[in-house]
């Protein structure tokens, strides 16, 4: 193998370094200390879907087209996939120069593309996804065992969450065996293996600084067995954001906008995607039925609980302490609860947030959204108002919500930019959390979530380790990558080969042909994706 690229989801020098100085990760350790590390500034907004196409495609979401978790089209959503990448990836531009490539677990990589070698999708793909070359899933399984893209889902949190975690760790040694044997197998010139519950766990099991660090001496673990068997020339690794504590709020940006006349609200339309209208049919399934006065306590209960913002996933986890999520699963048509408050009105508002991990607000545009009400000619005058609305939200203590509020052209630009947010609104220190909910002002956040520098080695042949790495940025991976298997980087990629390789003159390429965009309809990865907060 020429080069190999570790990804390290949520991997950052703040979680890393104490454990270096505990000697707990001696593979990883060895490839810092022996080569070039910095922080690696993410890109707006530093979240895991699009995020690593940043990475793996070397440009800004305004030219691969994926900008969060999930895809609009006008007021309707759906979960994205690699059929959302409209660039090059990594693994394509080797193909077109004749070398191969295994890549595992990497995001947003299902329906995965014919090249030369073998990828296993990652995370938003399906428990089953297909793989390429077809087959190649059942002959993981019948080598290592077996192969899950996620962790086994538990109604029952407080009873199985030891059982959880251990799946982590089992998880981990499936992505570092899969890629073995798929490299063993296929002899590539690159690999790229991610692992995703680096991320996770902080999610999961916030605070719990043990299970953080048996993670990840799970994954050196495997990173040491990948070195040994695959002898790599070179090895990046690579984070896409950063992870660490929230002490700021959960920010209700539609709360904002609809007190300034910005946002309407309904009891009745569509409003955000929730988890609510993801599991609704499923919670209200019974076999045994409910008694009638139970049902409408609950309902009442439900509505109170909506109308200051407890959602599902964010109450669950109490509900199964009090024994009560059965109750409510049984006898509650979760409907009830969104009857019972309001949801922002898309089609009738003049901007709104959609999905708190685009980090913005979308304007509702005559001519270009479906129901628009703000004229063309007004876009910019609604849009300054916006912005000046929001960088003037301060927090209940009077301090400044938002770092910059800016239009999206700061930082997204490109053949689909017109598909993001119109407005960019970046929390002060990615202290606070953003909310589509409206309601009250502010809520309690998560406690660990993104943060905005993730990290970045490279060590081995044809690497300098005394390169100054300062100011390495996430779109400067793919370039680098590129370099160091002696192939140009696109001249249409935002990124710049680092310092620590010799950079081949940037090239212009064909056109890609990204072909037709196709629906996800995956209903489990929509609630996994609950279960991590990304939809509330």
């Amino acid at each position: 193998m020429k080069t190999l690229l570790v990804g390290l989801d949520a991997a950052c020098l703040p979680v890393l370094r104490p454990m270096f100085e505990d000697d707990e990760l001696p593979h990883l350790e060895s490839l810092f200390a022996e080569g070039a590390s910095e922080r690696l500034e993410s890109q707006i907004p530093p979240w895991t879907a699009s995020a690593w196409p940043s990475l793996y495609t070397g440009t800004n979401p305004g030219k691969h087209g994926v900008f969060d978790f999930l895809r609009f089209d006008g007021y309707d959503w759906d979960i994205v996939n690699a059929t959302d990448v409209r660039r090059r990836t990594l693994w394509e531009y080797l193909d077109e120069e004749g070398l191969t490539s295994v890549v595992v677990n990497a995001p947003v990589t299902s329906p995965p593309p014919d090249i030369d070698g073998a990828v296993v999708p990652g995370y938003l793909a399906s428990e089953d996804p297909a793989c390429h070359p077809e087959g190649v899933l059942d002959d993981i399984r019948d080598e290592i065992g077996d192969y899950r893209v996620y962790a086994r889902r538990e109604t029952d949190e407080r009873a199985n969450a030891e059982e959880k975690f251990a799946d982590y760790l089992e998880l981990t040694r499936m992505r570092g065996e899969a890629f073995r044997y798929l490299a063993s197998r296929f002899d590539p010139d690159f690999g790229f293996v991610q692992f995703q519950k680096t991320d996770a766990v902080f999610h999961d099991f916030p605070g719990d600084d043990e299970k953080v660090r048996q993670v990840y001496r799970r994954v050196d673990e495997q990173v040491g067995a990948i070195l040994d068997d695959c002898d790599p020339d070179t090895v990046v690794v690579a984070s896409d954001h950063g992870m660490g504590e929230y002490d700021g709020y959960e920010v209700r940006v539609n709360q904002f906008l609809r007190e300034a006349g910005v946002v309407e609200t309904t009891t009745e339309g569509q409003g955000v995607p929730s988890w609510f209208q993801i599991k609704d049919e499923r919670l209200t399934e019974s076999d045994d039925g409910g008694q009638d006065g139970d049902a409408e306590l609950l309902r009442r209960l439900a509505g109170v609980a909506a109308e200051f913002g407890l959602t599902y996933q964010r109450g669950k986890a109490i509900l199964e302490r009090l024994g009560l999520a059965a109750v409510v699963g049984r006898y509650v048509p979760v409907g009830a609860v969104f009857a019972a408050s309001d949801a922002v009105d898309f089609a009738e508002s003049r901007a709104y947030l959609r999905s708190p991990s685009e980090l913005g607000v979308r304007l509702n545009v005559a001519g270009r959204d479906p129901d628009g009400v703000v004229p063309e000619d007004d876009y910019e005058r609604v849009r300054e108002e916006v912005v000046s609305l929001l960088s003037n939200v301060t927090t209940p203590e009077g301090r400044p919500v938002f770092e910059e509020v800016v239009p999206r052209e700061e930082y997204i630009h490109g053949p689909y930019a017109d598909e993001a947010v119109d407005v960019l609104a970046i929390p002060a220190d990615f202290e606070h959390a953003l909310s589509a909910l409206v309601g009250e002002r502010f809520g309690d956040p998560e406690p660990w979530n993104h943060k905005r520098h993730g990290v970045v080695a490279g060590a081995g042949e044809g690497i300098d380790a005394d390169a100054d790495l300062a100011g390495a940025h996430l779109f400067d991976v793919a370039p680098t990558v590129l370099a160091t298997l002696g192939v140009a980087p696109d001249e249409e990629m935002d990124g710049e080969v680092l310092p620590v390789v010799d950079a081949p003159e940037p090239t212009s390429y064909p056109d890609y042909d990204a072909g037709a965009q196709e629906s996800t309809e995956d209903e489990d990865v929509a609630e996994r994706l609950s279960d991590l907060g990304y939809l509330e």
